[in-house]
């Protein structure tokens, strides 16, 4: 029998995201089997053990070591969970970072109540940031300009556009407040703080749109705080970043290019 079929979560677009998906069905399977369990049980109770049959309270307790089994199985259960499966994903998802040729680099500032993306460009070099350059409305990463690495960098208000197939590093860093990187389809999730840039990384497998949200309460905008991943192919991709590339270089680096 296949579960996804009766309790089908989100499109999986990412290549870790069906690992992800298993350690939930896993937990939410070993909850349903006590729920039932142990509404079972009480229900067991209320009748065997009613006042009109047992009119006398009986202080010999249970001798059978039926409860005690159960918690057993239940443990290792969760231990399969834990040890066999989440900290070996955590080890090769988490703590272990793609090496591969083809892995791109990504830097997203937050902010109330957007997401600011800024790409290296084909040299794959991030130009200098320095907050004395930084304009809400202009320059919302505080990029120096006249940094050499820094002319062919690309930025993008909520617009994340990424290549199938490739492993990608995304930086984050809030400049504000708390706020949460949440991607559903990929199956990632990352708090952001003030002050730290926090790596994480996925590998997307499916083209398509998907929605980037805020998971944490931001402030009275929050609500509104939502960009877009888009998934396209590699050559989709080259072609939209000599574009943005092309329109910076025309505008000189004006508000024009910040879409």
């Amino acid at each position: 029998m296949d579960f996804t079929k009766f309790f089908p979560l989100p499109v999986v677009a990412s290549a870790h995201g069906h690992e992800v998906d298993l350690v939930i069905y896993l937990i939410h399977a070993l909850m349903f089997v006590l729920f039932l369990g142990w509404g079972f049980f009480f229900i067991f109770t209320l009748i065997r053990f009613r006042k009109g049959k047992n009119p006398k309270a009986s202080y010999t307790g249970v001798k059978n070591h039926i409860s005690s089994y159960v918690e057993v199985g239940v443990a290792l259960f969760e231990a399969m969970i834990l040890i066999g499966l989440s900290i070996p994903f955590w080890s090769k998802q988490v703590n272990a970072f793609p090496t591969r040729t083809d892995t791109m680099e990504v830097r997203i500032v937050a902010e109330q109540f957007a997401w600011n993306v800024h790409y290296p460009g084909p040299d794959k070099k991030f130009g200098k940031a320095d907050p004395k350059f930084y304009d809400k409305q202009s320059n919302p990463l505080a990029l120096d300009r006249q940094d050499p690495n820094g002319k062919d960098d690309v930025v993008t208000i909520n617009q994340l556009y990424l290549p199938i197939g490739n492993p990608v590093i995304i930086h984050l860093t809030s400049r504000d407040v708390i706020h949460c990187f949440s991607v559903p389809a990929m199956r990632v999730k990352q708090d952001i703080l003030p002050g730290m840039s926090i790596p994480l990384w996925f590998t997307p497998t499916k083209r398509g749109k998907y929605e980037i949200a805020c998971a944490q309460l931001c402030g009275i905008g929050h609500y509104r705080m939502k960009g877009y991943l888009t998934v396209e192919s590699q050559e989709e991709f080259d072609s939209w970043l000599a574009q943005q590339i092309s329109a910076n270089a025309e505008s000189g680096g004006d508000d024009d290019f910040w879409n």
